[in-house]
């Protein structure tokens, strides 16, 4: 590899490690031409990991980390005196190329600072797609940024060769947004995400019709947010978040704790701990948006806008609605099921499989695996309460402390 090559590849993949919406979507994108190379169907993309802990499935780096923008937050703003790279297009395409031959990735996450120009930029993110897909014949996973502020034109091309795309929302509010990236404007950030939402649905819709519809980036479009670098509260962040899969059909929501490594006025002090913990909350959170019908605004209360940062999200709307609660297994519907702590997906599935045979009992219930050290607390079976304590939210939070020592103490004893 070249020197010169080797050592923009150093700098743009340091850079790019700030941005955490990189994983792969289960695209089915077939490699159906004779000749080319890289397939993303079926398996999705191999993950690896970097030394940080952060995964890592793709070649994940930055076009240019040249920045015209002075967002306090960022190690790429323009008053920042860090080493400054540039990739061509065609740099970045070979390579992608060489890297996918040599077995290191199975696709590209290409993401950039604002160079020259919105539209300057956007331009060249669309010259790397067009080079891997019609030079190379390079039909592998590539998740790609959306530029806001870039004309329509250069986001639809870039979109129909793209599996996923992404526009970072940045920060929680216009506020906070307005205090730390004054240059960047709310509007210029939804724009391109309503944009690739209705193309996505357009050819959705057409694919009805037309079976030879060409693809519209295939694996859906994410965000990205920064979480402790401004005082937003959860609340605030979760129904932001409610509103972009609300709105936009967004695919995913990617929480990234601030890491304080630059010093300003508006940013927490250097030595201050990102916030992982809180970052972990907000994912389990999401999750329950997602995948088990929570609502954001079920979540919180009005004197506690925050996650508990001791219990998970779900315990702790089970505790605040102790109304809600026990739930009578043999009865529940599956949304109630889903909402008892320590109950997932596959529990929740195989309860409303199971009793359509027979009325389940406790000891059915072990059998079937499913587990119970939380859900104890929050069910009746039969009729009957197995939690063995009363039904108080401060004797289950003893308990679960209780047993959360006991682990913690079994696992240094096999050390």
């Amino acid at each position: 590899m070249d020197d010169n090559i080797f050592e923009k590849l150093k700098i743009l993949s340091d850079a790019a490690k700030y941005d955490v919406s990189c994983v792969s979507s289960g695209v089915d994108r077939k490699n159906n031409t004779v000749g080319s190379i890289g397939n993303a169907a079926a398996c999705g993309i191999c993950h690896t990991w970097s030394a940080d802990g952060r995964c890592i499935s793709l070649l994940k780096i930055l076009l240019t980390n040249d920045c015209i923008y002075d967002c306090k937050y960022c190690m790429n703003r323009v008053t920042n005196p860090t080493n400054r790279a540039t990739f061509t297009p065609e740099e970045v395409a070979e390579l992608t190329i060489q890297f996918y031959r040599r077995n290191y990735i199975e696709g590209l996450f290409l993401s950039s600072a604002v160079e020259k120009s919105p539209d300057y930029t956007m331009e060249n993110l669309y010259r790397v797609l067009y080079l891997l897909r019609y030079k190379y014949n390079f039909w592998g996973y590539v998740h790609v940024k959306g530029i806001p502020g870039a004309s329509n034109d250069l986001i639809q091309k870039t979109g129909m060769l793209a599996d996923r795309m992404s526009v970072n929302i940045e920060l929680p509010t216009r506020e906070s947004l307005s205090l730390l990236a004054p240059q960047k404007k709310v509007e210029n950030l939804l724009k391109p995400m309503a944009l690739i939402n209705h193309e996505i649905s357009r050819t959705i819709d057409d694919k009805k019709h037309f079976s030879n519809t060409p693809r519209f980036v295939p694996g859906g479009q994410s965000t990205q947010m920064i979480i402790g670098a401004t005082p937003d509260n959860d609340k605030t962040i979760l129904n932001l978040s409610q509103n972009l899969y609300d709105r936009f059909n967004m695919k995913r929501v990617f929480f990234s704790a601030y890491i304080p490594v630059i010093s300003a006025p508006n940013l927490p002090a250097i030595s201050t701990m990102p916030p992982m913990l809180r970052e972990h909350r907000l994912y389990q959170a999401d999750w329950l948006m997602r995948f088990y019908y929570f609502k954001s605004e079920e979540l919180f209360t009005e004197t506690e806008p925050n996650l508990d940062l001791e219990f998970d999200p779900k315990m702790m709307f089970a505790l605040r609605n102790m109304d809600k609660f026990p739930i009578e297994i043999n009865k529940a519907s599956y949304e109630e099921l889903l909402r008892i702590p320590g109950l997932g997906v596959t529990s929740a599935q195989r309860i409303i499989r199971e009793r359509k045979n027979a009325e389940l009992s406790y000891d059915s219930l072990r059998k079937m695996r499913t587990v119970l050290k939380r859900a104890k607390y929050f069910i009746t079976v039969k009729g009957k309460y197995y939690g063995n304590i009363n039904f108080d939210p401060d004797r289950i939070k003893d308990e679960v402390r209780q047993q959360e020592i006991q682990k913690q103490i079994s696992i240094f004893d096999l050390v």
